[in-house]
């Protein structure tokens, strides 16, 4: 017998502010009865468990013991950062390497950090690249 995610869930002081900057990443709308100052919000992402925002009195205070890694859908990961700049997420540390491969990590506006990884069609032109012996 197994377990399965069943959501996942964040602490934060704002639950409703949280919740509509993640519902912009997640491009889905907060549950229709979440309103501001509820001591949760739940956001149902198309394909990926449920999101729980609870809120918590104390702020945050250490790195995330655990975070999300996110791969963009239908763009390249320097226009999903640039995207998710845009709403609000804040750049913590760009692990992008020369050949492209790596990351970018971001945090969300109560300082949660996640990651943005590269497309499946980004990472997918970089092992043709190196099969073909080609180092750029």
């Amino acid at each position: 017998m197994s377990s399965t995610i069943h959501n996942i869930s964040i602490d934060c002081s704002d639950t409703y502010a949280l919740a509509g900057f993640w519902s912009q990443v997640f491009d889905c709308p907060r549950q229709p009865d979440d309103f501001p100052g509820d001591p949760e919000a739940m956001l149902l992402p198309p394909g990926g468990p449920e999101v729980l925002f609870l809120a918590v009195p104390e702020g945050r205070t250490v790195k995330n013991r655990l975070h999300l890694d996110l791969q963009p859908a239908d763009r390249t990961r320097d226009e999903e950062v640039t995207r998710l700049l845009g709403i609000g997420a804040t750049l913590v540390d760009d692990r992008t390497r020369a050949d492209g491969s790596g990351w970018v990590v971001l945090a969300d506006p109560e300082g949660n950090e996640f990651c943005v990884l590269r497309s499946a069609p980004e990472r997918a032109a970089t092992s043709a690249r190196a099969a073909a012996g080609d180092p750029a």
